[in-house]
């Protein structure tokens, strides 16, 4: 080997690891296009069921199914969107905003009735938030900062809204239009194993999303009932809040549960403890755990089995290493991202004796 092919060599290795680094740099700098897109390929796939049955049934035009779909899932948004409203004002004013040391009065009076209640050690917390007059050192200029970062987050959200809404509808309107983009990235002899991957992937994640939305059904509706039962104030949107959380598999109903009774105690702040507060936080954490069960014992297993077709310890494995890795983002995307790779190993590692094994059943 002489000195020229190592040259070439050192200087090839170079600009492959330039590429790769410009590459990422650059899928870094547009992670919000990228973003969009992949938001508006799960808008895709829970919406193409809703475009055949139109197509199909009801005997829509395509480019008309499309736009119906969409207003749908917009309206649907929106509508939700604005059950936010009554809870936030609720609560500010439950939490007296502006007014500090009814607030710090009403925190203390709960905690003292919480220690008396169950005969708790005494810790002089309030002398402790006195002492460091926390409350009475806030900063007031943060409201107007924050007043300045919601215009801004909202002029955000209002373009990503037009993009993913504008990208979803061709992905909607042209089913194949995705799969014609990721095929430019797909050597030609390997071309229609990766369609028929595609397609495979199209519907299992089509069913798995729309699964997802009878679980979050499903417990909405149980704790809604549940909540109206114990007499909770705006009931609905705290119930759709804690079931929205849901899909973040294993740490979702831990926030859900704590944002839940949160509610519930800031709902009744100044009332006997005794009397009010704890007999409806009991009655939240019961309801909480119906909904769990049901979920746990019967949702979970309906969806994992029917749509991604996976053992359930298999999905738990998954999604433990895949939180340990990536952290929340991890566990929202790790069922989706596992069943395309078990998908496109079957169709070109088919004979693999591991990728018969975890194939077996798609």
């Amino acid at each position: 080997m002489n000195s020229n092919t190592i040259s070439n060599g050192i200087l090839k290795a170079v600009a492959i690891i330039f590429g790769i680094a410009l590459l990422v740099y650059l899928l870094y700098d547009i992670r919000s296009v990228i973003s969009y897109v992949a938001i508006a390929a799960v808008i895709s796939l829970i919406g193409r069921p809703i475009v055949l049955f139109l197509v199909q049934k009801l005997k829509f035009k395509n480019t008309i199914a499309v736009v119906a779909t969409i207003v749908l899932l917009l309206s649907i948004f929106l509508g939700l969107m604005s059950l936010f409203i009554p809870l936030v004002l609720k609560q500010g004013q439950n939490l007296s905003l502006l007014n500090i040391n009814d607030l710090q009065n009403n925190i203390e009076n709960l905690y003292t009735e919480i220690v008396n209640y169950f005969n708790l050690k005494q810790i002089d917390i309030e002398q402790s938030l006195k002492a460091s007059n926390l409350l009475d050192n806030l900063d007031y200029s943060i409201i107007p900062n924050f007043l300045n970062t919601v215009i801004s987050s909202l002029g955000s959200f209002s373009i990503g809204l037009f993009s993913v809404l504008f990208i979803s509808f061709f992905f909607l309107k042209d089913s194949h239009l995705l799969e014609s983009g990721l095929t430019v990235f797909i050597p030609e002899d390997k071309e229609m194993r990766w369609k028929k991957s595609y397609v495979k992937i199209k519907d299992l994640l089509s069913r798995y999303f729309v699964g997802l939305i009878l679980q979050i059904l499903v417990l909405f509706i149980i704790y809604t009932i549940g909540l109206l039962v114990v007499g909770i104030d705006n009931a609905i949107v705290i119930a759709f809040l804690c079931a929205l959380f849901n899909l973040i598999p294993y740490l979702g109903p831990l926030i859900g549960l704590v944002i839940m009774v949160t509610l519930t105690m800031t709902s009744n702040l100044g009332m006997n403890f005794s009397d009010v507060i704890l007999p409806k936080t009991l009655g939240v954490l019961v309801i909480f755990a119906i909904g769990q069960v049901v979920d746990n014992f019967f949702s979970q297993p309906i969806i994992y089995s029917k749509s991604v077709k996976s053992h359930p310890l298999e999905i738990f494995l998954v999604i433990l290493i895949a939180g340990i890795l990536f952290g929340i983002v991890g566990l929202i995307i790790a069922i989706p991202t596992y069943t395309s790779i078990k998908v496109i190993l079957k169709e070109f590692l088919s004979e693999n004796k591991i990728v018969k094994k975890l194939t077996r059943d798609l």
